[in-house]
C-alpha cells in the first residue's frame, strides 16, 4: 500500500502528490512505462484506460484514451521531455507527436521515484500554464483521482 503525504505547493501553478510505495523503484517506474501494466492502473475506477501508446524517450510521444463509466472517451496526447530509467519522467501535453504545438496546453508532469530504504518515494508534479488552470485541475478531483490512481499502481506493483 502507499503512505499518503499531500502537500501543498509553494507554486500556485502546480499540484503536487506525494507517496511512499512499498515496492522498488524499478517495478514503479516500469509500471509507468509499460502501456500494458499503464492501462491497469492509471485511470481512477471505476473509469479505465482503453488505449495506450508509449514511445519512452526525450522527444518520444504518449498516447492513452481515458473511459468514463458512462462509456465517453477522452484521449490524451503528449511528448515526453526528459526520461531518467528508473528516476524521472517529464511529460507535457503542450505538444502532441513531432514536437507539434497542441491546440490548448494545460500542464507538465513531472515524475520523480526515489529509493526509500527498498520502497519508493513516488511524487507527482502537475504543473500547469496558469493558476487558472491549476485551480481548474484541483476542483476536477486532481487529490483524490491522483491519489486513487497511487493507491492502484501501489496495488498492481505489489502483485508483479
Amino acid at each position: 500500500m502507499t503512505a499518503a503525504t499531500d502537500m501543498k505547493s509553494a507554486d500556485e501553478r502546480e499540484l503536487l502528490l506525494v507517496r511512499l510505495i512499498d515496492a522498488p523503484r524499478e517495478k514503479v517506474y516500469r509500471a509507468f512505462t509499460d502501456a500494458d501494466l499503464l492501462k491497469q492502473w492509471f485511470a481512477p475506477l471505476p473509469w479505465t484506460i482503453t488505449e495506450a501508446e508509449l514511445e519512452v524517450r526525450a522527444g518520444g510521444t504518449n498516447r492513452f484514451v481515458m473511459r468514463s463509466p458512462e462509456g465517453e472517451l477522452y484521449p490524451n496526447q503528449g511528448v515526453y521531455l526528459e526520461v531518467v530509467p528508473n528516476e524521472k519522467l517529464v511529460m507535457t501535453d503542450a505538444y502532441t507527436e513531432a514536437w507539434q504545438p497542441s491546440e490548448k496546453p494545460f500542464m507538465t508532469a513531472i515524475l520523480t521515484f526515489e529509493d526509500e530504504r527498498g520502497k519508493t518515494r513516488y511524487t507527482a508534479r502537475a504543473r500547469h500554464w496558469s493558476a487558472e488552470d491549476r485551480e481548474a485541475h484541483e476542483e476536477m478531483g486532481f487529490h483524490e483521482g491522483w491519489g486513487r490512481c497511487a493507491d492502484q499502481l501501489a496495488a498492481l506493483v505489489a502483485r508483479i
